[in-house]
This record gives C-alpha cells, sequence and structure tokens, in this order.
C-alpha cells in the first residue's frame, strides 16, 4: 500500500540508447525463462508443471526498443491461462537468443506500424498482469467495433522498480508507485494510450497529467490459503513459517496465530510464490483469490479465508485503468467500461488509506461494499506490524460517492487517534 506522497521525479528511469548512428547494429534479447510443469495444490500434495513468464511473449517481428520507457511490444500471439498452461504464438527457451539488425529504416519502418495501433495498453509483464490487460483488451474488443480489428490493440509490457528488486521485502524497498511508476512515466509521454493496474498498487495520489476514470467489475477480494500439509491457518503446528510479503497480513496472522512465524520476503508473481511452496521454502501462503481466478488457478486453493479473518487491502480485487487528462478519446473509451458500483468502493477504500497516509510499511487493510438494502458497509483496520495490536473500525451510509469518501475520511481519522504517535513502529 501507498502513501500520497509524491515520488522524486530524479529516481525515474534512466534513458535507454541514445545512438544516433545509422550503422546496422545487432541487438540481442535475452529471454531467462524456461518451462515448469503446471501447479496444482492441495493439503496432500502439489504438482508443478508447464510454468512460463509471459513477459517474452512478443514475436520477433513484434519486438522494438523504445530509448524513452524499458518496453516490449507484443502484437502476435494469443494466451489463455488454464492452470498452468500457457498457449501462445511466441515460444519459451532457455536462454533464447534473438538477433536482428536494427538499422535506421528498420527502426523507422517498425515505429510506423506502432503507431497503426488505435490503443497502446501499457502493462507489467507477469502472467496475472497480462490477464488483467488482456481482460481489458477483449472488453474493450467487444465495446467498439473499431477496436476489433487485428491490430487495433496492442499490449506494451513495462519492466517497473518493484519487478526488478526482488531480494529485499517490499517494506524495506520503500519509495512510492513501485509498480506503477515506469508505466505512469510512459503513459505521461505518450509511450501508451491507457495503463492497466492493480489497483491495491495504485498510490493515493495519481501522478500529474493523468486520470483513472475506469474500473473493471471487482473479483472476489478475500485471500486464499494454499498449504501442502494444512486445511488452515489454525490447522499448522506452532513455528510453522507462513510467507507473504504483504504487512497487512503477517500483522493479522500473528495477532490470530502468535505462534506462527512469518516470512516476509516471500515475494514474486503467484507461480514464483508457489513454486517456493513447493520447494518447501514455507508450510502456507495466503495469496489474492482475485488473481488466482483471473489466472484459472483455483486449484490451487487449500481453503479461503473469511473477510472476518482476514480484512483485504485497500481496493484488492479492483482493475484500474488510467489514460492522459487530454485525452478524451481514451477516457470516453474507459467510459464504456467502467463499473460504477467498483469505483466507488474503491474510492471509499482509498479515502480511508489517505487520511491514514498508509505506505507498504503501515498494516491496513479496508473494504466497502453495498449490503442488501443497498447501503454501504465499510470495514477498515490498522495493525502494528508485530500483530500485537489491531485496531478496527466499521461505517454505513448510502451507497454515494461524496458519502462515501466522507465514511472513508472520518473511518481514517478514528483510526488515527486511536494508534496514537509511534504505534507503527512496533
Amino acid at each position: 500500500m501507498l502513501s500520497n506522497s509524491k515520488p522524486d521525479p530524479s529516481a525515474g528511469s534512466q534513458a535507454g540508447d541514445s545512438s544516433t548512428s545509422t550503422e546496422p547494429q545487432h541487438i540481442t534479447v535475452q529471454s531467462d525463462y524456461k518451462t515448469i510443469p503446471p501447479f496444482k495444490a492441495n493439503h496432500n500434495s502439489l504438482s508443478l508443471s508447464s510454468m512460463g513468464t509471459l513477459s517474452s511473449l512478443c514475436t520477433s517481428q513484434a519486438l522494438m526498443t523504445r530509448p524513452s520507457s524499458p518496453a516490449i511490444f507484443c502484437t502476435g500471439g494469443s494466451v489463455s491461462f488454464t492452470g498452468f498452461s500457457l498457449k501462445t504464438q511466441a515460444f519459451f527457451r532457455k536462454k533464447q537468443t534473438l538477433r536482428f539488425v536494427k538499422a535506421s529504416v528498420a527502426v523507422e519502418q517498425q515505429a510506423q506500424e506502432a503507431k497503426l495501433a488505435l490503443i497502446r495498453i501499457g502493462t507489467r509483464g507477469s502472467p496475472l498482469a497480462l490477464a488483467q490487460a488482456h481482460e481489458t483488451r477483449d472488453k474493450l474488443m467487444a465495446s467498439h467495433a473499431e477496436l476489433a480489428e487485428d491490430g487495433a490493440i496492442q499490449i506494451v509490457i513495462i519492466k517497473t522498480t518493484g519487478d526488478k528488486i526482488l531480494s529485499q521485502p517490499l517494506a524495506d524497498i520503500g519509495g512510492k508507485g513501485l509498480f506503477t511508476k515506469e508505466i505512469d512515466e510512459a503513459l505521461i509521454n505518450g509511450d501508451i494510450d491507457i495503463a492497466v493496474h492493480s489497483m491495491k498498487d495504485v498510490p493515493t495520489y495519481l501522478p500529474e497529467m493523468t486520470i483513472l476514470p475506469c474500473n473493471l467489475p471487482r473479483e472476489d477480494v478475500r485471500d486464499a490459503f494454499i498449504s501442502m500439509s494444512a486445511t488452515s491457518l489454525a490447522d499448522l503446528p506452532a513455528g510453522s513459517i507462513v510467507g507473504t510479503a504483504s504487512l497487512r497480513r503477517k500483522s493479522q496472522i500473528l495477532h490470530r496465530y502468535p505462534s506462527l512465524s512469518v516470512e516476509e520476503n516471500f515475494r514474486g508473481n503467484v507461480q514464483t510464490r508457489l513454486r517456493k511452496l513447493n520447494e518447501g521454502v514455507v508450510k502456507a501462503t495466503l495469496l489474492a483469490l482475485a488473481g488466482l481466478k483471473r489466472l484459472n488457478m483455483t486449484e490451487n486453493v487449500t481453503s479461503i479465508l473469511p473477510i472476518d479473518n482476514m480484512l483485504p487491502a485497500v481496493a484488492q480485487g479492483a482493475i484500474g485503468i488510467a489514460c492522459r487528462d487530454s485525452d478524451d478519446k481514451m477516457a470516453n473509451y474507459l467510459a464504456s467500461l467502467n463499473h460504477e458500483e467498483t469505483r466507488l468502493a474503491v474510492a471509499c477504500e482509498r479515502a480511508f488509506l489517505e487520511t491514514l497516509d498508509g505506505s507498504c510499511r503501515t498494516p491496513i487493510a479496508g473494504y466497502a461494499r453495498r449490503d442488501e438494502n443497498g447501503d454501504c458497509i465499510f470495514k477498515g483496520l490498522v495493525a502494528s506490524p508485530d500483530g500485537t495490536r489491531v485496531l478496527k473500525t466499521s461505517r454505513k451510509g448510502p451507497y454515494a460517492f461524496d458519502d462515501m469518501i466522507a465514511m472513508g475520511k472520518d473511518a481514517g481519522q478514528e483510526l488515527l487517534s486511536q494508534a496514537g504517535p509511534g504505534f507503527f513502529d512496533r
């Protein structure tokens, strides 16, 4: 979770190759990904096969260098997520090396081809991020006939700071927008037209020149428990290690089950974390059920945690789509996809987070939903990192934007006053 403090512009990504030479150059694109088998899990056994990383899902003719942002363009191929089965025209080989000639004419031709796309979607390269980008693409194609034409929508993969630094817990890396900053920069620079984000990764501020007018329908907000040897957290023996990079999950686990231990630096995409679990690095892990559903990997779930036992992250399960504030055409496209009930719930939760000035070092949870009478029910939580103290609050009111923003802010102010100074330093 990220605060409303704006990042230091000087921390942006470095420019790429600025050479102006017209001499042909050989460029090597290295793919370090190998095929590992599909992952299936229950409390008795796990098996792996067909695991791959989609960061390299590009055919050679779709690759192009762009000095202004670290992006890979994918136009060919298709992706389907059935367990770990990844079907695409692209290919996976260990240390695959693609060699092609970069001449000024070839680069110019590729740039012209890229401009033919009516919409360039910017996204991270993880399988889940790509699933969300493809969901966005499919909804745009279904809603607008001109976007259903071949090549009308292009997906651009951008590596973020959070993707590059995997050796440290997120709380130790610090900073704002760890999984969004480089994508936002590409949007502002005009390298992409829209940006698809997991809303829980989006800071409570938006960069200047951008707006986020669209949330897709929200997926299941609950967390899933996955283990080879236990059916639930309560079933784990004392001293068992649970892997999670989330301080929110860690604090709530330790509050309920102080005899357990938590491995904080349990990072990587869904597939990586499941592989670590299978290798015995930890006894169990928690993952967002929404991500597993979007990847068609719910067969891995051992049990689902009730919301009352594990309050979700702010905006968990929600996809947000941003565009430039001056781009009315993109804003109109996104308006056609917006799910207003989700947008209002996310706005309420983010108002709560902003009031608390939450960061990756702050265990905060919040969830707003519409009840059977059409009202908004909001639940919020803050905790000390070690789980020794957990403060909760709730609100009920009209399911309307202004009322829900007020509820989120008021709930945040209440918990701030209860927490007092030094609460998050434990």
